[in-house]
Protein backbone atom coordinates (compact mmCIF):
# COMPACT_ATOMS: atom_id res chain seq x y z
CA UNK A 1 0.00 0.00 0.00
CA UNK A 2 1.19 3.49 -0.74
CA UNK A 3 2.44 6.09 1.73
CA UNK A 4 -0.82 7.68 1.56
CA UNK A 5 -4.02 6.03 -0.17
CA UNK A 6 -5.07 8.19 -3.37
CA UNK A 7 -8.20 10.39 -2.40
CA UNK A 8 -11.48 10.77 -4.27
CA UNK A 9 -13.63 14.17 -2.96
CA UNK A 10 -17.46 13.28 -4.21
CA UNK A 11 -18.72 16.67 -4.37
CA UNK A 12 -22.41 16.97 -4.89
CA UNK A 13 -23.13 18.70 -7.82
CA UNK A 14 -20.10 18.47 -9.60
CA UNK A 15 -16.79 16.15 -10.62
CA UNK A 16 -15.13 14.11 -8.96
CA UNK A 17 -11.86 14.97 -7.86
CA UNK A 18 -8.69 12.95 -7.23
CA UNK A 19 -5.83 13.41 -5.58
CA UNK A 20 -2.21 13.19 -7.26
CA UNK A 21 -1.50 11.37 -10.89
CA UNK A 22 -3.83 9.27 -12.36
CA UNK A 23 -4.42 6.38 -14.84
CA UNK A 24 -7.79 6.47 -16.30
CA UNK A 25 -8.92 3.31 -18.02
CA UNK A 26 -11.27 4.46 -20.42
CA UNK A 27 -14.64 1.91 -21.71
CA UNK A 28 -12.84 1.26 -25.08
CA UNK A 29 -9.84 -0.22 -23.06
CA UNK A 30 -7.84 2.89 -23.82
CA UNK A 31 -5.90 4.80 -21.31
CA UNK A 32 -5.25 8.49 -20.34
CA UNK A 33 -2.76 9.95 -17.56
CA UNK A 34 -3.13 13.28 -15.74
CA UNK A 35 -0.11 14.16 -13.83
CA UNK A 36 -2.06 17.21 -12.09
CA UNK A 37 -1.90 17.73 -8.90
CA UNK A 38 -6.04 17.20 -8.23
CA UNK A 39 -7.85 15.68 -11.59
CA UNK A 40 -11.52 16.32 -12.18
CA UNK A 41 -13.42 13.95 -13.79
CA UNK A 42 -17.04 14.29 -15.74
CA UNK A 43 -20.09 13.00 -13.88
CA UNK A 44 -22.53 15.07 -15.47
CA UNK A 45 -21.91 13.10 -18.92
CA UNK A 46 -22.04 16.82 -20.48
CA UNK A 47 -18.24 17.67 -20.90
CA UNK A 48 -17.00 17.97 -24.20
CA UNK A 49 -13.35 16.39 -22.85
CA UNK A 50 -13.91 12.89 -22.03
CA UNK A 51 -13.19 11.42 -19.20
CA UNK A 52 -13.03 15.05 -17.86
CA UNK A 53 -14.60 17.93 -16.48
CA UNK A 54 -14.63 21.67 -18.69
CA UNK A 55 -17.35 22.59 -15.93
CA UNK A 56 -20.02 22.12 -18.33
CA UNK A 57 -22.29 20.92 -15.46
CA UNK A 58 -22.46 24.67 -14.18
CA UNK A 59 -24.29 25.36 -17.69
CA UNK A 60 -27.13 23.11 -16.38
CA UNK A 61 -30.66 25.02 -15.44
CA UNK A 62 -31.74 24.20 -12.07
CA UNK A 63 -35.09 23.57 -11.36
CA UNK A 64 -37.61 26.31 -10.01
Amino acid sequence: MPAEPTRVLVTGEGPLLVSGPVEIELPDGGTVVSERAVTALCTCRRTRRPPFCDTSHRRRSKPQ
